[in-house]
């Protein structure tokens, strides 16, 4: 299995959702060559590290057809993977620069791009069974990194968790069925990063958190 084959997928041209799929096909229009279809998964198929993002966006992996590849965020994200030995390669912001990811996986919890990067509460809801058949395939035990609240939020309500019992932090850590843990960071968004409400000191360190508590978890 590659890299770029880690199952379970959307359909490329998933139907689900009426309002993402309209923009889909008006992006398909103005930009043909583009990917412009749910986008898949990217990482080592025997991850116990699972990054779990917002959506595509419309520069990136709608663009692109790989997770966070072609806008800031991916250049800040694949650079701090690479940085704490989760990743090998030269990131280039292109699908076939032979980067890959060592230990880790990262995956969208919508996976088709949503206007204005703003999915609605009904379209998080439709994608969420691949989400659901991708946490269930995980290596145990495992380490969930959430980008964001719609993501953490996700991830909780995969393994019937109520989000008022766990609320989102940047660097708090939540228990979860099966032997598995979620560390929370704020979202790596261009928006985030020039408010200063992440720095690029705060993504390493939680990272580093995340793979601190694998390395406890692998030796408990």
């Amino acid at each position: 299995m590659t890299q770029t084959d880690v199952p379970p997928e959307a359909p490329r041209d998933c139907p689900l959702c009426p309002r993402l799929v309209a923009y889909r096909e008006a992006n398909k229009r103005a930009e043909p060559t583009w990917f412009n279809g749910a986008a898949p998964s990217f990482g080592d198929p025997n991850a116990r590290l699972l990054v779990v993002g917002l959506a595509p966006g419309r520069m990136g992996a709608n663009r692109t057809g790989r997770p966070f590849t072609g806008d800031y965020a991916g250049d800040l994200l694949y650079g701090t993977l690479k940085k704490l030995g989760l990743a090998e390669g030269e990131y280039r912001a292109d699908p076939n620069d032979g980067f890959t990811l060592k230990g880790a996986m990262i995956t969208n919890a919508v996976r088709c791009a949503p206007p204005e990067n703003k999915p609605t509460p009904a379209e998080i809801r439709s994608c969420r069974p691949f989400l659901s058949v991708e946490l269930k395939a995980l290596k145990k035990p495992s380490v969930l990194l959430a980008l964001g609240t719609i993501a953490h939020e996700s991830v909780l309500r995969v393994f019937d968790l109520k989000p008022s019992e766990h609320r989102f932090a940047h660097g708090a850590e939540h228990s979860l069925p099966h032997g598995h843990w979620l560390v929370d960071s704020y979202h790596c968004s261009r928006y985030n990063t020039q408010t200063r409400r992440l720095t690029e000191e705060m993504f390493e360190a939680v990272f580093a958190q995340a793979k601190t508590k694998l390395a406890s978890l692998k030796s408990a």
